[in-house]
């Protein structure tokens, strides 16, 4: 299949994909990661891998839209939840450990 990462056409396959990535271990990460045979590897990783190009070249979305065209599960972060201000008052009640109604 034919995926643009990084403005160049690369052609992968599923395959391919898994053979460049055997006996690559995976770095520790927190981010979106592709589940490639039974390992998560950062998306970054993956994108290094199979481009053989600088991880700053490509963003992470490009790659994750490569990977899952090809089949693959990705992992995307959560959306974080709204956090919601505090006064001061508040603020300084938290801080002292009484609760204050809101």
């Amino acid at each position: 299949m034919r995926c643009v990462i990084a403005r160049f056409p690369f052609e992968l396959t599923k395959s391919g994909v898994l053979e460049s990535m055997k006996g690559i271990k995976p770095e520790p990460g927190t981010g979106e990661s592709v589940i490639v045979g039974r390992r998560h590897y950062p998306v970054k990783q993956v994108g290094q891998v199979i481009t053989r190009q600088d991880r700053r070249d490509f963003t992470a979305a490009e790659v994750l839209r490569a990977m899952a065209q090809l089949g693959f599960t990705c992992r995307t972060l959560p959306k974080a939840a709204p956090v919601r201000a505090l006064d001061a008052v508040q603020e300084a009640s938290a801080m002292l450990g009484t609760p204050v109604s809101v």
